[in-house]
């Protein structure tokens, strides 16, 4: 409330804010950090995900024969997230059940898609990984900075009681740096929103292409059942 209009500053604000104030302000400032590293960390991990999922639909699509396919993606260095975990539980699922006497087609075919629908569940889990943060960071910010103007501005005026007249000057400054948090919250919020959405969407179309190569490895191993002698010599 000291300041003057001539020496009002942001930096100036900010460190003659009240201490609540500063402390929804460093608040804001970590959640948007935060916000920006899952941001980058994320975008990278998607970029991954969509770049290996084309390369290997290419390779899935052009190889004669699966049980070559398997033994290629078991030493390959993409296990730890993306399509190729899903090709290997469900080829390993058919593997194994094949190879056990008695066991028809059908049993064969409802084994893998169990084992397939329980590695495509879990790489969802692995796409909406930090998409909770991003929304909180989204939601609550803006409320977070409007707590902390109505304080700053509820402070301000209660300093103008202690002044005979209130000016511009007077009233200004504590105003403006209230303000401040708000628009720390939304400094916050808006690209959490935005790469909530985005990232939300880019998730949603690789879970949409896990469940298509799900299928289409179904139909290839439906046909390789019903088609062709069965042989399912894998290399261990």
């Amino acid at each position: 409330m000291q300041a003057t209009l001539e020496h009002m500053t942001i930096w100036g604000l900010i460190s003659d804010a009240s201490l609540l104030v500063k402390a929804v302000m460093l608040i804001l400032l970590l959640a948007s950090l935060l916000s920006w590293y899952l941001i980058i960390q994320r975008s990278a991990v998607l970029s991954r995900c969509e770049r290996q999922m084309n390369d290997f639909i290419q390779r899935f699509r052009s190889a004669p024969e699966l049980p070559s396919l398997y033994r290629e993606s078991q030493h390959s260095g993409d296990r730890e997230g993306g399509v190729e975990p899903i090709f290997l539980a469900g080829f390993q699922a058919y593997s194994q059940l094949g190879q056990q006497p008695g066991n028809p087609a059908d049993v064969v075919l409802e084994g893998v898609e169990r084992s397939l629908s329980v590695a495509i569940s879990e790489q969802e889990v692995q796409l909406e990984k930090g998409l909770q943060f991003l929304a909180t960071v989204g939601s609550v910010s803006p409320y977070i900075g409007l707590f902390g103007t109505v304080w700053g501005i509820m402070n301000s005026f209660l300093g103008l009681s202690q002044v005979q007249q209130a000016t511009l000057s007077t009233v200004a400054p504590g105003i403006a740096e209230a303000l401040i948090a708000t628009a720390i919250g939304l400094f916050a919020a808006i690209p959490a929103v935005i790469a909530y959405n985005r990232f939300s969407a880019r998730g949603q179309t690789l879970l949409t292409r896990y469940y298509a190569f799900g299928n289409e490895l179904q139909a290839r191993l439906h046909r390789k059942l019903h088609g062709a002698p069965l042989n399912l010599a894998v290399a261990a």
